[in-house]
């Protein structure tokens, strides 16, 4: 295969469908999803199948537990897709929508509507339920997309792509709205980041190492985020019941996702009365303990931290602990060691809240709430293409909203400038 023709190929395809796609009404794309909906529920014994031959690819290739247990399309997680499809559908449409229409001196309305962004490129590993949820949020958002999956997941990707392509078809919809690469030569990732004549942006949702090489290599807008280095602060008036129950969850809820705490900070004042329950918590769960001088003497089972803890995202059962001297101690830890991703403070004293709201710099800031919180369901955009650290056109949770754009709209009657 000529990868760099086939990538042009999808691109120009793409391209056309876009504007194809940002032309349909709302019930269109509605029916569309449902459509996409209906020919996944009839076709799950197909999507079973070839999901079978890429798990037993995945086993003989040596391919870890945790990615055969993200690869394996159980029957709960094809319900997920089916019940994510129907959700998104049931959300409010952003396109065309007109903000901020306001009469200028001269007699002209000047204001903005929201329009898709055109082709959105998206290269993902092991789970093949993104390509639902992405082919999903592109739909509804009008966006053409193109799909990169990883290597291990080929046939069940073009299993679903299949049922994707038949919801299009019936909708009235062209198939080349959304396409998976059929390829797994990576030859085709760099071409897709750098097919700036077709693609608008680029989504890499993957390992460090892989959005490390797209944002390095791209000639294309990357929406990203590297880690999450999220913490939780618990201030000297948090109501104690809450900073433990908050605390666990934050850290033990799931391991392997980048909204999990690895950083606990505890106000001076209060760690005795509250480290002692936490760790009791934690090691009742396996979670390993590292802190700094003054956690160690509270709890002898901690070791001690090293610099690169704080700037380690565990991604496991691990946690470092630093008793801070307050909030000042805990905002300058925080933005110095954050990767921008979720940080949380647990309070009574409000004052003290907003304050850690306006000053901590990360997508998304919480109050007396678990850092798991920080995902695309739970803030209600349905589902999410991704979590974006960066600060420009998304930030946080990337729903319908953040694959859009904004356009200057005048409305006039006759008015010429003077």
């Amino acid at each position: 295969m000529d990868i760099k023709a086939y990538m042009s190929q999808l691109g120009e395809k793409a391209r056309n469908a876009s504007r194809e796609l940002g032309r349909a009404d709302t019930g269109r794309k509605n029916l569309a999803l449902i459509k996409i909906a209906e020919a996944i529920e009839g076709n799950r014994e197909q999507l079973a199948r070839e999901n079978q031959k890429d798990l037993a690819a995945g086993r003989e290739n040596g391919l870890e537990a945790a990615l055969l247990d993200r690869l394996e399309l159980k029957p709960g997680t094809i319900d997920s897709m089916i019940e994510g499809l129907k959700q998104v559908a049931a959300l409010a449409d952003p396109v065309g929508s007109i903000s901020d229409l306001n009469y200028r001196p001269s007699g002209i309305q000047v204001g903005q509507m929201r329009v898709p962004l055109g082709v959105i490129g998206i290269i993902y590993e092991s789970r093949p339920n993104v390509t639902v949820d992405a082919a999903a949020l592109c739909l509804k958002s009008g966006n053409a997309c193109i799909l990169r999956g990883g290597s291990e997941a080929i046939h069940s990707n073009q299993a679903i792509a299949a049922c994707i392509a038949e919801g299009l078809d019936a909708a009235g919809l062209p198939a080349e709205a959304v396409q998976v690469v059929e390829t797994t030569d990576r030859a085709a990732v760099g071409e897709l980041i750098t097919m700036d004549r077709y693609v608008d942006v680029i989504v890499p949702r993957g390992g460090r190492s892989l959005i490390e090489r797209i944002s390095r290599e791209s000639t294309i807008a990357v929406i990203k985020h590297l880690d999450g280095i999220c913490h939780v602060y618990i201030d000297g008036k948090a109501d104690r019941q809450k900073a433990v129950n908050i605390a666990v969850n934050a850290k033990t809820h799931r391991y392997g996702v980048c909204n999990a705490m690895e950083t606990l900070l505890v106000a001076e004042s209060i760690a005795a009365q509250v480290l002692p329950d936490l760790a009791e918590h934690y090691l009742a769960k396996g979670v390993e303990l590292r802190g700094c001088l003054k956690t160690c003497s509270l709890i002898p089972q901690c070791s001690r931290a090293t610099e690169q803890d704080w700037h380690t995202e565990y991604l496991a059962p691990i946690l470092s602990i630093k008793i801070v001297e307050g909030i000042d101690e805990a905002i300058e830890h925080i933005n110095h060691y954050s990767s921008g991703h979720t940080e949380s403070i647990v309070t009574e004293d409000y004052t003290l809240a907003r304050r850690f709201l306006r000053e901590v710099d990360s997508s998304s800031v919480m109050v007396n709430a678990s850092t798991r919180f920080a995902d695309g369901f739970e803030y209600g955009l349905g589902a999410e293409i991704g979590i974006s650290t960066d600060k420009l056109h998304a930030r946080g949770p990337v729903g319908l909203n953040g694959l859009t754009t904004l356009k200057y709209i005048v409305l006039g009657d006759g008015q010429t400038r003077e």
